[in-house]
Formats: C-alpha cells, sequence, structure tokens
C-alpha cells in the first residue's frame, strides 16, 4: 500500500509526455488553470526531441538545424514558465518517426527501444519524489501513433502501477500511490466539426475541411471515450503562448491558431480526459481532474 498525506488545498499532477511541444498541445490549459487555482503541477518529457525536424519554415535554417537539441530545451523551459508549471526530463532519446514502405528500423538506444523497464524506473523515481494525486498520459494509441507516443503510454501506466509498490523499485524512493490515472484526448470530429461550422459562418476561411472530408464515417469518435471535460477558456491564451514558446515546431500562421480564442470560447471552453484508473470515488461525467480527491486526502 503506498503511502498517502494529509494536504490543504493544494494538490499535484502530473503529466507526462513524449516531446518537448506536445505538453503545450494536449491539456496546456487545463494545466494552466490548476496552477492559478494553488496546485502543482509536473510536466515530465520523456526525450528531448531531438529527432525532430523545424516544422515552422521561419526556423528552418542550418543554424537551427545543428543546434535543435539545444534549441528545443530552451523553448521547453520557456513553455514551462509560460505555463507555471514544474518540469523533468526523463532523459530517454528521440526515436523519430519512421516513414516508407517498409518502415524503416528504429534508431538503436532510442526510447521506443529502451526495456521497459528501465525507463519504467526512470518515471517511478518522478512520482515518488513529485508525489502527484493525478496522473495524466496519452491513451493506447499514443494520441497518434508515433513510436514514442505508445512508449510513453505504456510506461506512464506501468509506472502509475509500480510507484505505490515496495517491491518495485526500492532504489526509486518511498512508495507513492497516485489516485487517479486519466488519458487526455485531443480533438474530436466534433469538435472540428463546430470549428469549421463557426468559421464559416463567420465568413472565414476553415483549415478543416479537407481533414473532415477525409474522415472515415466508420471511424468512433474519441469523444465517446470521455469522461471528464475540465474548463479552462481562461486560459487559452496561455496554452497558446505555450505553443508559440516552441518556435521550432509551430508556424504562428498554422491551423494551430485557425479559430479565434472568443469563437473557442464561445463554443468549446473545456478540454477532455478519459479517467481509467480511480483510488477514490467520483460521479461521471466529471468537470474536474482532482474530483474525489480532496475529500480523500483530507478525510
Amino acid at each position: 500500500m503506498g503511502t498517502r498525506e494529509q494536504v490543504g488545498s493544494g494538490l499535484r499532477l502530473l503529466a507526462v509526455h513524449a516531446h518537448p511541444d506536445d505538453e503545450a498541445s494536449k491539456g496546456a490549459a487545463t494545466m494552466a488553470r490548476y496552477v492559478a487555482d494553488g496546485h502543482e503541477v509536473m510536466v515530465v518529457t520523456c526525450t528531448g526531441g531531438e529527432a525532430g525536424s523545424p516544422l515552422n519554415p521561419a526556423m528552418d535554417t542550418p543554424e537551427v538545424r545543428a543546434n535543435m537539441t539545444e534549441i528545443r530545451r530552451e523553448e521547453m523551459a520557456r513553455a514551462a514558465k509560460v505555463l507555471g508549471v514544474q518540469h523533468r526530463w526523463l532523459g530517454f532519446v528521440d526515436s523519430g518517426l519512421p516513414e516508407g514502405d517498409p518502415l524503416p528500423p528504429l534508431p538503436e538506444g532510442c526510447f521506443a527501444l529502451v526495456p521497459l523497464e528501465e525507463s519504467t524506473a526512470s518515471l517511478v523515481q518522478v512520482i515518488r519524489e513529485f508525489r502527484p494525486h493525478v496522473v495524466v498520459t496519452y491513451d493506447e494509441n499514443g494520441g497518434y501513433p508515433h513510436p514514442d507516443h505508445i512508449r510513453c503510454h505504456e510506461v506512464s501506466v506501468a509506472a502509475f502501477d509500480a510507484a505505490p509498490d515496495p517491491d518495485r523499485f526500492p532504489e526509486a524512493g518511498a512508495p507513492w500511490r497516485p489516485l487517479k490515472l486519466y488519458y487526455s484526448h485531443g480533438f474530436s470530429r466534433a469538435k472540428m466539426s463546430l470549428f469549421h461550422e463557426a468559421l464559416l459562418a463567420e465568413g472565414l476561411e476553415s483549415p478543416y475541411g479537407e481533414w473532415l472530408a477525409r474522415w472515415d464515417p466508420a471511424k468512433a469518435d474519441v469523444l465517446e471515450r470521455v469522461t471528464t471535460r475540465v474548463e479552462c477558456a481562461d486560459y487559452f491564451e496561455a496554452r497558446d503562448d505555450a505553443l508559440r514558446a516552441h518556435a521550432t515546431q509551430i508556424d504562428p500562421n498554422s491551423r494551430w491558431f485557425a479559430v479565434p480564442l472568443r469563437l473557442q470560447r464561445e463554443i468549446w471552453p473545456t478540454e477532455e480526459y478519459e479517467l481509467v484508473r480511480s483510488e477514490v470515488d467520483s460521479t461521471l461525467p466529471e468537470d474536474d481532474l482532482f474530483a474525489g480527491i480532496r475529500e480523500k486526502v483530507d478525510s
């Protein structure tokens, strides 16, 4: 049985991501809200994003490409400051996104190929040091099938289970039992459709028409898995500023910023999650990742 503590209003949330910039595109407004509410939030980034290429044309220079690792570390520090979160690097190497038919092998020593026990031990140590009440990560598909995203899911779930067990990784610190595990869910078809229609109704160009036209109607909308919608519209600007902090990866003229903030706040003021493990009682659907936890830790 893992340890628990008596706490006041300040609770702790740990968000586990694969690469720098993932934290800004997945749940950033939620994190900024909880920081503003007086809670502690930590982002763990599993890899350094070393395999990333400049996706912002303005940053695609020989100098940037030659110093990508260092630049991405600086970008991550700026994004963490914008959101007010603590940050830890897990220290593994970006696997890259293999392309081609057949797909080429992943590079030796990359995060996706490191033995699961090794990467799990690293995350267990962070969990036992930070002692989060809530852990957030990706679903079994990684949000999208990047090998590092899938591995991030596997490591996060394994560490969530191992952290409270005193027989697992005893060298990683005193056991700690997180109380809830969530998967973050991003853009759903329903959300894209609403944004698309709202943009067209205002006479604005929508970047989502082609994406929606390619949607397989037999594919379930991820919204069907959502259990928890966190109101965080007041922090969309912080989310966007955190995205822009990752200047090598985010083109300020891209679809990330296509929908005016006033429209987003009006038609979709939440970020979405799926509760997959819980040690506390909470009623679904929820509007708070800490639902049920305050009563548990204060009892």
